[in-house]
């Protein structure tokens, strides 16, 4: 199921229009095969407990096909040889009406499905009587199972220009079909057309794409229009017209094609199929479409501008995006609880909905995390190095944003607010990819943060993809992206890797390990597996094996462990040999994520086969061991070759809020750039600034290198002692100049 789409699955009361196209052919016949298919799907909803109503037209179309036919065995051959003139529409509507009722009777009552006419003109709508009287009556059909079939009543009807005429009520069987859903208060209106939905250029054209979420927006001014429909009175123009009047009202629109035999039951469905017009789409998607290298130049561009910021600025942006966060918190929770709703309905793993679900707390936690980021020392611009290359020639290394990053992080919403804030405390532009089971929660935090961010550095800043089309794109953009971070499985990462030239820093699975000595203190041991296991299951610094000596074994020391995560409600799973000594059920694998309440339990003979079992069967992403021998905990410390290992403490620590880095992109089992849980150091890179008093190299002749290293601080100092007022002092970190010195602090 489309995740924008979940609504359609609570619709009990439901409108289909259907076009002059769709029940004609193009020479004017009766399309009996589409009629057909779209009865036996009205009956389909019906048999599930929907309530249908049928706004039909076709009437004109047909009538004058007969009314064509009667003039033609009715004219001498001296008449066919004059000019015909039109046949007009009133006529035609009055032969042709009877003849599609009789039509749609005949197969409704194939299908023992009773049906009814009702003929309106918009004058009646102008009383509240007649709109009494008329929900009353449907009211009462749908009771009795029966299907209400409208249509204008354009034999008598007094409209000179229906299609132009704004002075009525509805102009035309598609208003009609949108003054109808809102009311009969339907819950949702289908318009069917001859073509899939709305088109951003002709749809005969191979470069128009399909408009999936019609966004007012941005495509009201952008989409143009052809002629209005072959046969009808309106064609693509009033249907989008009429869409958009019933959305605003609250009332869910989908334009599809009535060409298919399916095409309402999977709208139905909630499948992706025609555009959706809804009145919250805004909420759903970015405004302004852009295409890859679009998006991803613009962030860089942003980047810059946040970059040019002062420090206090660029903090005050945090400030405001975790008070925009709190200022919403009923919103976000409302998206996030539909997201959870559907996952639960799909019968995702629970895991899964556990990562997806924000709980009461975490939204004011993310705030308090943003404003701890705020109040740490700006990471741009910090001098790492200062070098006198020689007399008057002064080298800094400083600390720089990496550039573009593009982030495609699983089903977990928090995690899309700690990567933007991340970026924006680094300075660096970012494209984000979620989980499509967060889909909603992801739309709403995106718009929240990118709206709290100002002009002078714009939303574009961050980007937010919601097709898994888009990432091969991204992916070829290594001239603009600089950096790829994929949350997900060593598939996931491999997959990227081997599809891109672009860096990546490679998340992998969180395949994590306890591994208890024979010298633990067995409290503590019980303390730390019980925390590393069922604090937080779903988390990727979760423990998921448990590695137990031997003599643990034959102490006793084993059963008191597996007791205490039994009582927990961990489900146990055996390696080889602790499978048939505590006749436990064999895991699957070693190297297997479970993310629930569930973990392998294997035993082995020392702390050198522990440590080749996490080289084996790991993820080098954390490992643990649990002794009071120090020497032991040395050896196990420097030999694991993970990006976290623990002594005597818990696997859960990993992370980067608690590390101090105020929040994490996700940790690293990578080895090149950054490693473990990655923070804002993470996301930077250096560069040099030389500054001279107009030397040149000259083939080196004259000049005297002396390569005298200087403490970070020397400019600083130099100030103070000279009484010169230092222009960098506003992002000044820890006695570190930023690079936003424009190169005149030191003046005589």
């Amino acid at each position: 199921m489309d995740l924008s789409r979940a609504f359609v699955k609570d619709a009990k009361r439901v409108i289909i229009k259907v076009g002059t196209a769709v029940v004609t052919t193009p020479n004017g016949k009766l399309a009996l095969g589409r009629l057909g298919s779209l009865c036996e799907q009205v009956k389909e909803l019906m048999s599930s407990g929907l309530e249908v109503i049928l706004v039909s037209s076709g009437a004109v179309g047909i009538g004058r096909q007969r009314l064509r036919y009667q003039r033609l065995i009715n004219s001498s051959f001296i008449d066919l040889q004059k000019p015909q003139v039109e046949l007009d529409g009133k006529p035609c509507a009055a032969v042709g009406q009877s003849g599609l009722m009789a039509l749609y009777d005949s197969l409704f009552s194939l299908l023992d499905v009773a049906s009814s006419q009702l003929l309106v003109t918009d004058n009646e709508f102008k009383d509240p009587e007649f709109r009494k009287q008329l929900s009353e009556t449907v009211g009462s059909l749908l009771e009795l199972r029966v299907v209400p079939i409208f249509n204008e009543n354009d034999a008598v009807s007094t409209r000179k220009a229906p299609y132009n005429d704004a002075t009525g009520i509805f102009w035309d069987n598609d208003s009609l079909a949108a003054l109808l859903a809102l009311e009969l208060k339907a819950d949702l209106l289908i318009l069917l057309s001859d073509v899939e939905g709305l088109y951003s250029g002709p749809p005969i054209d191979p470069h128009s794409k399909l408009i999936h979420t019609y966004l007012k927006e941005k495509h009201d001014e952008t989409i143009t229009f052809g002629d209005k429909s072959r046969v009808g009175r309106g064609g693509m123009t009033a249907k989008v017209k009429a869409a958009c009047h019933a959305a605003e009202a609250g009332m869910p629109v989908v334009i599809t094609s009535g060409f298919t035999t399916d095409g309402i039951l999977r709208v139905l469905q909630g499948e992706q199929i025609g555009t959706l017009f809804h009145k919250d789409a805004h909420l759903w998607f970015s405004i302004k479409e852009q295409n890859a290298r679009q998006m991803a130049v613009s962030a860089r561009n942003a980047s810059r501008g946040l970059q040019g910021l002062t420090s206090a600025d660029r903090r005050k942006i945090l400030l405001d995006v975790a008070d925009a966060l709190e200022a919403n918190e009923e919103l976000i929770r409302k998206e996030n609880e539909i997201d959870v709703r559907i996952a639960k309905e799909a019968r995702i793993a629970d895991a899964l909905v556990s990562r997806l679900t924000l709980k009461l707390e975490k939204i004011s936690g993310l705030a308090k995390s943003l404003r701890v980021l705020a109040d740490m020392n700006d990471p741009i611009g910090q001098v790492l190095k200062r070098t006198e290359i020689s007399e008057g020639l002064i080298l800094e290394k400083t600390t720089c944003p990496l550039g573009v990053l593009l982030i495609i992080f699983e089903s977990r919403p928090d995690a899309l607010v700690q990567i933007a804030t991340l970026a924006i405390r680094s300075g660096n532009g970012l494209i984000l990819k979620g989980g499509k089971e967060a889909a909603r929660s992801n739309a709403i935090l995106h718009k929240i943060i990118t709206e709290a961010l100002p002009p002078s550095v714009g939303p574009e800043l961050i980007g937010l993809i919601t097709s898994r089309d888009e990432i091969g794109d991204l992916l070829k953009l290594d001239d603009v992206i600089d950096l790829v971070i994929p949350r997900g499985s060593n598939k996931l990462v491999s997959q990227i890797k081997e599809s891109t030239k672009i860096p990546v820093l490679g998340h992998a699975d969180g395949v994590c390990h306890v591994y208890v000595d024979k010298a633990a203190d067995l409290g503590m041991a019980k303390r730390i597996i019980l925390d590393a296991k069922i604090d937080y299951p779903a988390a990727c610094n979760a423990m998921e094996t448990l590695l137990v000596h031997t003599a643990l074994v034959k102490t006793g020391g084993l059963d008191e462990l597996l007791l205490a995560l039994k009582i927990a409600g961990v489900q146990l799973y055996g390696g080889m040999k602790a499978a048939e000594i505590l006749k436990l059920p064999k895991a699957r694998s070693f190297h297997y994520e479970y993310s629930s309440m569930a973990c392998t339990v294997e035993i082995v003979k020392d702390v050198f086969e522990a440590i080749n079992h996490i080289h084996e069967h790991g993820s080098a992403h954390t490992d643990c061991i649990v002794t009071e021998d120090r020497d032991i905990a040395e050896v196990f410390l420097c030999q694991v070759d993970s990006a976290a290992v623990f002594h005597n403490a818990s696997t859960r620590f990993c992370d980067g809020a608690r590390f101090g880095l105020g929040a994490e992109v996700g940790t690293s089992t990578s080895r090149i750039h950054a490693r473990g849980p990655v923070g804002v150091e993470g996301l930077l890179t250096t560069r040099w600034l030389l500054r001279g008093t107009g030397q040149v190299v000259d083939g080196d002749h004259g000049v005297t290198y002396t390569h005298t290293e200087f403490p970070v601080d020397y400019r600083k100092e130099a100030s103070k002692t000279l009484g010169i007022a230092n222009d960098g002092d506003s992002t000044l970190a820890s006695g570190a100049h930023t690079s936003h010195s424009n190169g005149n602090n030191l003046t005589n």
